[in-house]
């Protein structure tokens, strides 16, 4: 199965998906990111856009390397990346779903919440990931069909379990103490800054 974990930056997915593969036990992240930082890295700088998704050759990549994976691994597949175009969806998760299950899950947080987890991670009000909130509201609010989880009032271990729920995984119960997964949180969300 696929777990697709699509939300607004700063919605938790990325600590979600690690989160979740660490409990689940039979998972693995999937970033397509990395495809979208290889692709600015290699381009020269007149021929980059603001955003990597719009470089069909991400979504190819993205699209081959994910079927790839689902022919070869055993496991579930977590992915936990913002889509907000609905032609990108199609190509992306509607080309997979063809083929595989796929579970799309949306975590859905107020401007307020996004803020204050972006400033968390040391992005400011006028950061690229900021300036993309409204657009990625209203696109979850209107194009983006998936199951919508609220997180405004929720800890990472409840959005974990809402998402476990959501894709019909069952999942044990953290057993890390919790300096242990404080230290675990904070090494994702610094692996993960771009």
């Amino acid at each position: 199965m696929i777990i697709w974990i699509n939300g607004a930056f700063g919605a938790g997915k990325t600590q979600a998906a690690y989160e979740l593969r660490r409990r689940s036990g039979n998972a693995y992240v999937y970033d397509p990111e990395n495809a979208g930082c290889f692709i600015r890295k290699n381009l020269p700088a007149s021929a980059c856009t603001d955003d990597f998704q719009d470089y069909p050759m991400w979504r190819t990549v993205n699209l081959e390397m994910l079927r790839y994976i689902m022919d070869h691994y055993t496991g579930d597949v977590i992915v936990p990346m913002t889509v907000t175009s609905r032609q990108y969806y199609d190509e992306l998760i509607g080309g997979l779903s063809a083929n595989y299950d796929v579970k799309h899950i949306i975590l859905s947080a107020g401007k307020k919440t996004l803020l204050k987890r972006l400033a968390s991670r040391l992005e400011g009000r006028r950061s690229w990931a900021a300036q993309q909130i409204d657009r990625c509201i209203t696109a979850f609010d209107s194009t983006i069909p998936g199951h919508q989880i609220d997180t405004d009032h929720m800890d990472i271990d409840q959005v974990v379990e809402a998402v476990a729920a959501a894709a019909g995984i069952a999942i044990p119960a953290d057993d890390r103490s919790v300096l242990r997964r404080w230290f675990d949180r904070r090494a994702v969300q610094w692996q993960n800054i771009r």
